[in-house]
Formats: structure tokens, sequence, C-alpha cells
């Protein structure tokens, strides 16, 4: 099949739905598909190039940096996407279009296949459903939402990352939606090799902003002063100062390392050398750093919420805590780094639970909805 992927955000821009949207496009380049995506440029990316066996096309956006991309740049991608869109459709002649994300992605792409009569499938990962990251995007969809109901309608077929953005979108949009998770390689996974650092080490990989709720680390760790720990948090945002300034203020400056903006690659080292993922999120579809710790076997301790349901059987491999619960995230914690047999434990069962995600299973889905979307 020749596949034209529509995403605005691409890494190494963007977050966890592009990584995810990267590892399905290296995955059906690998089977023989013809695999063209269509994204966001930024900076001194290069405009056109080759990598793991599909093309990546990027073109102006006006998108200023990695972690966040004003409406603007959403804008602006759909309007510059329009006529490149067709000049890729006219030249490599798509079977199928794959977006991710119903705004602004799926804008464009509805556009593409209302004049070429492409189909196209669509993948939504929460934050382009009403209601998913409110403390984003409630104020977009006060009035951009009644234009949204054509890109899910159109849509040969629609799939969610977790159930719960699934659900979610029901709400909203009377379409069939499918679940299919995030995925990742695990077929490098060695289970004798997993051993519990001397000082254990917590990882947070993210943007500093509201939804992944940054400053709850510090604090819920600043209650763990008394155990031998340290944390690393990967990522960048507008909160950034505010996690340093909470780091200074509760003393924990020798504790804690903050690596500014990282690559996918740079994210996977870390987690190699780590034993816990601590996500305290507000709100999430399926992380794919969740996915990541699963197969880099870390325990983890997350909100119970979103898709941190379907990554994490409590008390097994994991701990969920109600949001905002700092005091529950840091006797989750304390439970762990103050028990490394159970630690052991836990890292274990991530491993065997990374299986259920394996990109192989997932693209197999992806590959047969493309396959009857085509008749």
């Amino acid at each position: 099949m020749r596949i034209l992927t529509v995403i605005y955000e691409f890494p190494p821009i963007g977050g966890g739905g592009g990584r995810a949207a990267y590892d399905i496009c290296a995955e059906l380049a690998a089977r023989g598909h013809d695999v063209t995506v269509l994204t966001a440029h930024m900076n001194d990316l290069p405009r056109d190039e080759i990598l793991d066996g599909f093309r990546v096309v990027r073109i102006p956006s006006r998108r200023t940096e990695a972690f966040v991309a004003s409406f603007e740049a959403m804008l602006f991608y759909i309007l510059a996407g329009f006529s490149k869109g067709l000049e890729l459709i006219r030249h490599s002649r798509p079977d199928v279009i794959h977006t991710h994300f119903a705004v602004p992605s799926g804008a464009l792409a509805w556009m593409l296949s209302i004049l070429t009569n492409i189909p196209y499938i669509l993948t939504a990962h929460l934050g382009d459903v009403p209601g998913g990251v409110p403390q984003k995007t409630a104020h977009w969809f006060r009035w951009l939402k009644p234009f949204t109901n054509p890109i899910w309608g159109r849509a040969k077929y629609v799939a969610a990352v977790s159930e719960f953005t699934r659900q979610l979108a029901l709400k909203h949009y009377p379409v069939e939606i499918r679940v299919i998770p995030n995925g990742a390689d695990f077929t490098h996974i060695v289970t004798d090799k997993v051993e519990i650092n001397a000082t254990p080490r917590i990882v947070f990989a993210g943007r500093f902003v509201s939804q992944k709720n940054p400053l709850a680390i510090v604090r819920a760790l600043s209650r763990l002063k008394d155990l031998n720990w340290a944390c690393s948090m990967l990522g960048d945002g507008p909160m950034s100062e505010e996690v340093k300034a909470e780091i200074e203020k509760n003393g924990l400056g020798k504790r804690f390392h903050l690596t500014g903006w990282v690559t996918p690659a740079d994210v996977l080292d870390e987690f190699s050398r780590s034993d816990i993922l601590f996500m305290p999120s507000l709100s999430e579809g399926l992380p794919v750093v969740g996915v990541d710790a699963l197969v880099k076997g870390l325990a983890i301790v997350a909100s119970r919420i979103g898709g941190f349901l379907d990554l994490v059987d409590q008390d097994s491999n994991g701990c969920l805590v109600q949001v905002e619960d700092e005091a529950g995230f840091a006797s989750a914690l304390r439970g762990l780094l103050s028990d490394r047999d159970r630690l052991l434990k836990f890292r274990l069962a991530s491993l065997e639970k990374a299986k259920d995600f394996d990109i192989g299973k997932i693209v197999d889905q992806y590959e047969g909805m493309m396959r009857e979307a085509l008749g």
C-alpha cells in the first residue's frame, strides 16, 4: 500500500503522539509499504528526508518551540499542508491517508479526502477530543467543536489509543471507534538483566505543562528525604522555572537532574538506567512514555486516569493513585523505595506486560484497518 500519514508534530518535535506515529510508520515501511509523512517544519530540520525506510516531508508552520504548538502554528500547518498534500498525492498517489489527531491534522486529512476521494483513518490521542485536556483546549473547543464533526464523520475508520479516550470521544461523536493502543518494539527485552540501582532512580518524561503536573513530583519526593533516591526529569516547557524553584525551595538540588528537551532515543537511554517511572498527570490518553517504561522494565507510579489504567496492574507492575493526591504518591513511592525485592518484582512484571503492546501487534490492526478502508 501507499500510505500518506498526516500529523502536525513528529519527532524530534512534539510529544508522545508523534512518537507513536513514528513507530507505526517505521513498522509499516519495514513490511514493504510506501509511507510518506506530511508534518510541520521547525528551525533547521530537513525539509525532506528518509527515516527508517519512510519519507518525511516538513512544511512551514511558524512553530517556534518543540514542546508546544500555538493555535497560529496549527492553523498555518493546515493551510501550508493543503497545497503540499495535493502535490504529494498527485506524485505518489497514496491509497489511504492515516491522520493522527482530529485537530489540527484531521482537518487537513478531511480537506484532502474531499478533493481526492482518498479514504482516511483517524487516530485520536485525547488532546484532540473535547474535554480530554481541558486546561489546554477547553477554550478552543467552545467554538471549534461544531467544525470537528465532519472530520470524525467522514473518516473511514476511527481508532482511539485507550478505552478512556474512546469513551470520551463517543460522548461527542456518534461514530464507531476501535481501541488500538500505542505500541513499542520489545524484541530486545532481556529479563535476566534487571537489577535495581544502588541508589534507586526515578524518572519523569514529558512536557513541563500543567497537564503533566510536574510540581507534584517535587512535592511528593520532598516527603521522602529520609530515603535513598535520585530523580531525572526529562523535558521542557513553560513550567520549567517553577519546577527549578520548587526543587531549590525543598533543598533537593543534589537529588534532581533536569535534562531539558531530549530526543526519543535519549528517553529510552535514561529509562534503561532507571527503576521507577513517576507520572502524576492530570490527564493522559495512552502515554508513549508509559509503554516505553514497560519495555524497559520500570515500575510505574502514576495517576489513576486515562491510559494508565491500561498500562498498570495495581500492585503488580505499579501503583495508581488518585489525581493530585501527593501524599498518596509519596506513600506508593516509599513502598517501592524501601523494599528492593518488591521493586524488582514490579519491574519484572512490567517486562511481561510490555508484550501486550508489541508494535507488531499494533500495526497488524492498523494494516488490517487500511486494507478494509480500501475495500
